[in-house]
């Protein structure tokens, strides 16, 4: 019988397998379809969409980016990663709050999608119309620009922390001795161009808040893939890092560790 645990560490996987699905899509019709890359995070999914089954694979996308936005508030909130309650700990934990928002609203996008025989439920407007909108918001209260310039600066942390991770390794503690040898390299790579991600959507929110750029100029995931493509050789190897990215997830939905509470004390441990 498999107890509730089991069940959260497979929907934790499903989620791995979606992000895995996501970022091969975004860094591969970045090399092959400049129009799609032109839609922004929009493009990702009509590509998806436009696949056999693509469908079917949208709703498996909805309930695993949940899932792993889920599994990241869990970080937040219960520490099932161990990183502590020291300033270094919560601005980890923090952060992968973060990325469950994130996440969270890239499973919307995909539901939009995936309830949409033409896509047309994506909300029609610009690539980022919801990011963009949720920014307008934020900036209508006072000291709204404030809060965006400071989720700029966060997201150059961001930024920092996954190149740190590309150069060190340090995201290997987590992964099963048993993944394939090239586990170090294509996380590497592909935390190298996250990191150029999110320094170019944390300067647009950095614009937005401190610069007055409007929040029109916001950029979301697949908008800041597409702002690089005159950059040469910095977008090919962009787009590269993002399809390896992908590959990489794809290894840690089998090979991941996943964290559990211990159901007598309550403290974060690792599977063995």
């Amino acid at each position: 019988m498999v107890d509730k645990s089991e069940k959260f560490n497979w929907l934790v996987r499903v989620g791995y397998f979606s992000r895995a699905i996501l970022y091969f899509v975004l860094g591969l019709i970045a090399l092959t379809s400049a129009d799609r890359i032109a839609e922004g995070t929009n493009g990702i999914f009509r590509a998806i969409q436009d696949y056999p089954a693509g469908t079917v694979i949208l709703w498996i996308m909805v309930v695993g980016l949940i899932a792993y936005a889920l599994f990241r508030f869990c970080s937040l909130f219960f520490d099932i990663e161990n990183n502590g309650s020291d300033a270094k700990g919560w601005g980890k934990r923090l952060g992968h709050a973060g990325s469950g928002i994130a996440h969270l609203a890239l499973a919307f996008s995909a539901f939009q999608f995936a309830n949409s025989d033409t896509g047309s439920g994506s909300g029609g407007g610009g690539s980022g119309g919801g990011a963009q909108e949720a920014a307008s918001g934020v900036l209508s209260v006072e000291f709204g620009g404030v809060v965006l310039g400071l989720l700029g600066i966060a997201l150059f942390v961001a930024a920092f922390h996954q190149a740190k991770k590309g150069i060190t390794g340090s995201f290997m503690n987590r992964i099963s001795a048993s993944a394939p040898d090239a586990t170090r390299w294509l996380g590497g790579a592909g935390f190298l161009a996250r990191a150029v991600v999110y320094i170019v959507i944390g300067w647009s929110l950095f614009q937005a808040g401190f610069m007055s750029s409007g929040a029109s100029q916001i950029k979301t995931l697949g908008d800041a893939v597409a702002s690089l493509a005159g950059e040469g050789f910095v977008f090919t190897l962009t787009a590269i890092g993002l399809m390896l990215f992908g590959l990489f997830s794809l290894v840690l939905a089998r090979y991941r560790i996943i964290p559990e509470l211990d159901s007598d004390a309550g403290v974060p441990k690792f599977r063995t």
